[in-house]
């Protein structure tokens, strides 16, 4: 057994996935050593039946993925100083081993500087990850571990004293590039970022696009986290890189319709804070295999 580290974990519904819900807390139930407290909140609709000893939250309107997060981070107390680790779980996935939870107390207590894990992602009918579930540019093998950039919403670990540090989720994101705002933060305060392979969440295979917001809100977050986060000489540079990509990848005339208002939506409204990473930052990015230009 490791060092005694607690952990919580928060899991966030809009209450249409009951099934996989109470799967979800059942196999969290089933970790190894200490039991892991569990906050589950309802993002703007009733939480369903949940096992006893389960926490509920039901918030009045729908605060998107990162403030329904944030509401149960300060479930555990003021940036979730109760526990020592925070997974962030999807309704609709489920731990197939019994040890994520230990692995995870494990990894955070051989490194001190370890801040976030971000799980593997597999279908649980095929076992395969999908490559946009790789949190890195050289995905094609995602059965190997590494230090990465970012980290994957739905199906991680985060240290609460990284919370405590550098701060939440940010809310006006409401869905779309919340973990990346949040780990260049991370990383600018010092902290690492691990991808571990050995941590698994089955998940269905699914699109991003199935949400109906999807390109407006991929685009205006887009430059939303450059504004808030980049030094300005490579803001445009940043941007101008995946505005490219995005044509290259040719999506229909109504998804890119929707791509440039939010383009445009992301330059003329607020963003929050803006706090620059440093230089030596970016230069860590880049040795880490993922220049903030991509």
């Amino acid at each position: 057994m490791s060092a005694g580290l607690k952990v919580g974990a928060v899991v966030i519904t809009m209450g249409n996935r009951p099934d996989e819900l109470r799967a979800l807390l059942d196999s969290v139930a089933k970790q190894e050593g200490d039991p892991v407290d569990v906050v589950v909140v309802g993002n703007g609709s009733p939480v369903p039946e949940v096992p006893d000893g389960v926490r509920t939250m039901e918030l009045p309107e729908n605060l998107g993925i990162p403030g329904g997060r944030n509401v149960g981070i300060e479930a555990f107390g003021p940036s979730g100083r109760d526990v020592d680790i925070l997974l962030f779980l999807d309704d609709d996935g489920l731990l197939p081993g019994h040890d994520t939870a230990e692995l995870c107390r494990q990894a955070f207590a051989d490194d001190p500087r370890l801040g976030i894990v971000s799980f593997r992602i597999a279908d649980p009918d095929t076992g395969q990850t999908q490559r946009r579930h790789v949190p890195r540019l050289r995905a094609s093998d995602p059965m190997r571990s590494s230090r990465v950039t970012t980290f994957l919403g739905g199906a991680n670990a985060v240290r609460t004293q990284v919370l405590a540090e550098v701060g939440g989720l940010p809310d006006e994101f409401f869905y779309a590039h919340e973990e990346t705002d949040l780990a260049w933060r991370a990383l600018d305060a010092g902290w690492m970022i691990d991808y571990r392979s050995d941590m698994v969440l089955y998940h269905p295979t699914t699109a991003p696009s199935r949400h109906a917001v999807y390109h407006r809100m991929v685009a205006r977050n887009r430059v939303w986290l450059a504004r808030r986060n980049l030094p300005a000489p490579l803001v445009p540079v940043y941007l101008g890189v995946w505005m490219l990509l995005t044509l290259v990848r040719r999506p229909s005339r109504p998804a890119l319709h929707a791509w440039f208002a939010g383009f445009r939506e992301g330059w003329t409204t607020p963003c929050g804070p803006r706090r620059p990473m440093r230089w030596r930052t970016v230069w860590r990015l880049t040795r880490l295999g993922r220049p903030p230009v991509i």
